[in-house]
């Protein structure tokens, strides 16, 4: 099955990278990020609160979600989180399948804030985990975007999703589409500066071989 991009009508995979965002300054957040006084305590989960997606509103790729059809998927998921397996990757990959090499992160909570479907996400002591973790420690923005299958009929002047949308996750991306899609944690003192990239690789090295006892950059 495809990846549809902007405007195509038919059926295939959905990919929205501008689904939803996060706001560093959110209270819940800096309550989250004063509660862990060093990022690298493993022992601690990585979590934070997330924008997942909105219904009723035109995203970069001209299409709506009505409200009835993402109310209906997040119950859906809400049934995977309870099960534990509400799980989604570091980058958005040309399937619909769950790729668990790739797994970054998991969704514990999710619910509603208006039309905003909010979530809590949870970072995972994977490689793919830990790359995420490191990469937020340098200040580097990670987009939230949404993937899953279904139709998509042009409707007037919308390009509407269709009955038969299938949600399947939440990824975390390195290209945000819009400067809401995303999340940057660098308000909190406990962040290397986004400007300073010539860390990124010593802190991926460091982080993945503490989590695993595996260094092979070294």
């Amino acid at each position: 099955m495809k990846i549809l991009g902007p405007n195509e009508i038919g059926k295939g995979i959905l990919v929205e990278y501008d689904a939803g965002y996060i706001n560093p300054m959110d209270r819940r957040n800096l309550d989250l990020i004063r509660e862990n006084k060093t990022f690298l305590d493993y022992s601690k989960p990585f979590e934070f609160y997330a924008v997942l997606q909105k219904y009723n509103t035109a995203n970069r790729n001209g299409r709506v979600y009505p409200e009835k059809i993402l109310k209906r998927e997040a119950d859906n998921y809400k049934k995977m989180i309870d099960k534990g397996v509400a799980l989604s990757e570091l980058n958005h990959p040309e399937s619909s399948l769950i790729d668990l090499d790739r797994v970054s992160h998991a969704i514990t909570e999710v619910w509603w804030e208006g039309n905003d479907l909010m979530g809590k996400l949870q970072l995972l002591p994977t490689p793919a985990g830990n790359i995420a973790k490191a990469l937020v420690l340098s200040g580097i923005p990670l987009g939230i975007s949404s993937r899953g299958m279904g139709s998509v009929k042009q409707l007037g002047e919308t390009v509407e999703v269709q009955d038969d949308f299938e949600l399947l996750c939440w990824d975390l991306v390195s290209v945000p589409s819009t400067p809401h899609a995303y999340m940057k944690l660098a308000e909190s003192k406990q962040f290397v500066s986004s400007k300073d990239y010539s860390k990124i690789n010593g802190l991926i090295t460091e982080i993945i071989c503490n989590a695993t006892g595996v260094c092979p950059l070294c």
